[in-house]
């Protein structure tokens, strides 16, 4: 083996997940548990629950940004498989410059955009809902009777329990890696390395990098309370 190949084969330490990439991920888990505790409490708890719906739209709100403006394996570039590639891998055929043991595989990639989506649409139902009581959803001005209730029915059944399932299956996938496979897929989450080759792509994660981030944050967070205000 020459010089290069035993660099290419020998471990290191690669930064696979960004700072903000992570603090995106465990404080959307957060919010998503504490909203569906939050719903079925009920009563003043629906103050919060609204409160934690506005700042999942921030989340969301960034994590589009930061999909594209990211490190390497938080860009949606990384983790959008064609059908063919996503086949492949179900087959155990993926390629070697593929990385699918890297950043999200195919499998985990349709979690995520399945979860994303579901989250998206569960916002936007929450933003026109009516739970016939005390509260409201901020924009339920904009849409008529019939929307708004079509729209409270999906975010209070049917969009609830899609995102419960979801979460199950995602830790349902979390725990046979770590079972069956002995892949540890929090761990990298939580401090955001993984050993890896050093022909594996880095993400940058730098104080430039961090700064950037901040300021989409607060830029989603200002345009999601213009939103919210749009119902004042």
């Amino acid at each position: 083996m020459n010089a290069e190949a035993a660099r290419a084969t020998a471990e290191q330490a690669v930064r696979v997940w960004d700072l903000p990439t992570r603090a995106f991920h465990w404080l959307l888990a957060s919010l998503v548990v504490f909203s569906v505790i939050s719903a079925h409490v009920g009563g003043n708890a629906m103050v919060w629950h609204m409160r934690s719906g506005f700042a999942i739209f921030t989340l969301l709100a960034f994590r589009l940004v930061w999909g594209f403006a990211g490190g390497h394996w938080s860009r949606f570039r990384a983790f959008l498989y064609a059908p063919s590639t996503s086949l492949r891998y179900l087959r155990g055929e993926s390629l070697p410059h593929e990385h699918h043991h890297v950043g999200h595989n195919p499998l985990g990639a349709g979690s995520v955009f399945a979860l994303l989506g579901i989250l998206a649409l569960q916002v936007a139902t929450g933003l026109v809902a009516d739970d016939e009581i005390a509260s409201t959803g901020p924009l339920i001005k904009y849409v008529s009777a019939a929307t708004s209730e079509l729209a409270t029915r999906w975010h209070k059944n049917y969009g609830q329990w899609i995102i419960v399932a979801l979460v199950v299956l995602h830790i349902g996938a979390i725990s046979f890696y770590w079972l069956k496979r002995r892949q540890n897929l929090v761990g990298p989450m939580l401090h955001g390395d993984k050993l890896l080759t050093a022909d594996v792509p880095h993400s940058v994660d730098n104080t430039r990098s961090r700064v950037v981030a901040l300021v989409v944050a607060l830029v989603c967070a200002l345009g999601v309370a213009a939103v919210v205000r749009l119902g004042g």
